[in-house]
């Protein structure tokens, strides 16, 4: 009786099976997940997850940047939010709430035509708002969680948890958050500024961007952590690197901290070139860099 009441209320997200996940990612690799699991919301999300078996492994991607996926894939269930978790408002008390599967840029964007200042520094992350809270991803100079006032999670189970950002444990490029729990919106308090300044500053920023970054050519975005008082990119440039290349994967000639996919690169390529820049590094100058990059999924069987 227990599971017919379980089932009553019917999924309206789109359920795909064996899908390949390389379209998924912006390196575009990845191999293939069990299920790929599109909700129309997040209260669909919510019903999925309770769908689901207790042992079943779960994955949020949202535009699949600063992970790899592994050749051969990931077991259990893929919850992608782009397109899908994609409200984005302005509240009565100035707030934006925004759901975790809108990219940075376009929260910038919204933030701008407001009139709020401050949240320039979005449009410079390669990512969706959920992935921007689950590793504080920042920009220019700015962090997500600086802006951050609540934020609404999804447990397992799926339970909505409604918590304040103070309930957090924030650093740089990382938060506290337990393995079984996910962000699917939060409130953002940006300060009222002028609209016609903030969108000049995007502009800046993003001219500044391409000048300095590759970003034409399938890459993960940044692949190490800053070490303290240094920069990955700098360490990796003078430990001569800059353009070595395994199989399909390069690292880039135009900024030293990413990894490009030149056209056929397998994740294997470019884990291997992530290992290997690690290691040169570590030996030549004695720094042993933390990638920024989550490594997921399985080893493709030989």
């Amino acid at each position: 009786m227990h599971m017919m009441m379980k089932n009553t209320y019917q999924l309206t997200g789109r359920l795909m099976e064996k899908e390949p996940l390389a379209r998924y990612t912006s390196w575009r690799v990845g191999g293939i997940a069990d299920r790929l699991y599109k909700p129309a919301g997040i209260e669909d999300a919510q019903q999925y997850l309770k769908s689901l078996p207790a042992g079943e492994p779960v994955l949020w991607l949202g535009l699949g940047s600063n992970v790899l996926i592994r050749d051969g894939g990931v077991r259990g269930s893929v919850i992608y939010t782009r397109g899908c978790l994609k409200q984005m408002e302005q509240l009565a008390d100035g707030m934006l709430k925004v759901e975790a599967g809108v990219p940075c840029a376009l929260v910038a964007k919204l933030a701008a035509e407001k009139g709020l200042s401050g949240a320039e520094f979005l449009a410079g992350i390669p990512g969706t708002m959920g992935g921007a809270l689950a590793m504080n991803a920042g920009a220019f100079g700015g962090e997500t969680w600086a802006l951050v006032s609540k934020v609404v999670l999804l447990n397992r189970h799926g339970d909505l948890i409604v918590r304040d950002a103070d309930d957090f444990d924030v650093g740089y490029r990382s938060v506290s958050l337990a393995d079984d729990e996910w962000f699917v919106a939060c409130y953002l308090d940006i300060p009222q500024g002028g609209n016609k300044e903030s969108r000049e500053k995007i502009r800046q920023l993003l001219a500044k961007r391409s000048q300095t970054q590759p970003t034409n050519v399938p890459s993960g975005g940044s692949v190490f952590k800053n070490p303290e008082g240094d920069h990955a990119a700098h360490l990796v440039e003078i430990t001569g690197l800059k353009g070595y290349r395994i199989g399909g994967a390069q690292v880039s000639e135009k900024h030293s901290n990413f990894i490009l996919n030149t056209g056929h690169a397998t994740a294997k390529d470019i884990e291997r070139l992530i290992e290997y820049v690690k290691g040169q590094v570590h030996k030549n100058q004695g720094v042993l860099l933390e990638t920024e990059v989550r490594i997921i999924g399985e080893e493709k069987a030989q």
